[in-house]
């Protein structure tokens, strides 16, 4: 397994560690949307630009999602 990869295995981890805990805190959605700003970076890097894409307009959501849940 290269370190692509295992970037690749830590940014969807971690996207699935916080979406889980997003009830909890607000700082999860916070953190969900950093996970989902590293997997958007992996899929660039590999290639994936669509999955690139994709992952960078749910980064952008989860942002959203978190200013409107601290006011």
């Amino acid at each position: 397994m290269d370190s692509l990869t295992l970037f690749g295995l830590f940014a969807v981890t971690a996207m699935l560690v916080f979406y889980a805990l997003e009830d909890r805190k607000a700082a999860y959605i916070l953190c969900f949307a950093g996970a989902c700003a590293l997997g958007s970076a992996y899929g660039f890097l590999q290639g994936a630009w669509p999955f690139g894409i994709v992952e960078a307009i749910w980064a952008v959501v989860a942002v959203r999602r978190w200013r409107l849940k601290i006011r």
